[in-house]
């Protein structure tokens, strides 16, 4: 438990230093983030499945992903060498499994290439939300709140299951989740959203509001769909990068769904 307590104030104060710290700072976190995730998820694959990804080539899809989605807002560089590299990539995985001689060689491609779908672009979403909503000068607003509003889901929904839970959420996936911790922490989420947006004035109040929600339904949604991946693997944890508290695919499990949906709502509004 103590453990899991100061290795999860660690992860907290250096995810918070260097969001808010400089684009740069938030760059290399979230280019690491991207690389480890996207090794975890092909690695479970390659040891509990007859699978056999790329693992090297698809966690460079994912990194080069990545970047190309952040390299203007974040460096203020032009991302065009990027998807040029990218391209290259991608369309390397099918050539070079046609020399890999492998019995299923299209699921080996499929999953080579999902972490760029599934890990790499909802980081580069992210990014590309917050600066949407930013002025000239990078801030990162939008970012530290979708962390504050996820953090807050989590913590209801916890809090809310303990005290009133019984009816079961999804128990075939999560046996724990209820009907009442969701209620819970939908609650809580959309409160903070609501409280962030009087101190985050990037964006209208109502908005905070419905962000609040997004990530409330669709946070918990990836937690969900991160589970039925390690269930359906047979493994506990992503990884164990976070001594008691698994891998990147377990801290960011919310994440990974929430910020897409985050990002077509504020694109639809704001355009």
């Amino acid at each position: 438990m103590l453990t899991r307590a100061i290795t999860g104030a660690v992860f907290v104060a250096v995810l918070i230093t260097s969001t808010y710290f400089s684009p740069f700072s938030l760059f290399g976190l979230y280019l690491f983030f991207v690389m480890i995730g996207s090794w975890e998820y092909l690695n479970i694959l390659y040891k509990n499945s007859t699978t056999t990804p790329n693992r090297i080539l698809g966690v460079f899809n994912a990194a080069i992903t990545f970047i190309a989605f952040s390299a203007e807002p974040l460096l203020s560089l032009t991302s065009t060498p990027f998807l040029a590299v990218l391209l290259v990539g991608i369309f390397a995985v099918p050539l070079l499994e046609l020399y890999s001689k492998n019995n299923d060689p299209f699921s080996n491609i499929t999953h080579t290439l999902f972490p760029t779908l599934y890990v790499a672009v909802p980081f580069g979403l992210l990014v590309l939300a917050n600066s949407y909503t930013s002025k000239d000068i990078f801030q990162s607003e939008l970012i530290l709140g979708f962390y504050f509003i996820l953090w807050s889901n989590d913590t209801g929904a916890y809090l809310a299951g303990k005290a009133f839970g019984k009816h079961k959420l999804f128990e075939r996936i999560s046996p724990n989740k209820t009907w009442e911790g969701s209620i819970g922490g939908a609650l809580l989420a959309i409160s903070i959203a609501i409280l962030t947006g009087y101190f985050f004035t990037n964006l209208p109040l109502w908005q905070w509001a419905v962000i609040g929600l997004i990530i409330s339904v669709f946070g918990s949604m990836g937690d969900l769909a991160e589970s039925l991946f390690k269930r359906s693997m047979s493994v506990k944890d992503s990884g164990n990068i976070m001594p008691g508290h698994g891998g990147i695919l377990d801290r960011f499990d919310g994440l990974l769904i929430a910020s897409p949906f985050v990002f077509a709502f504020l694109l639809l509004v704001n355009r």
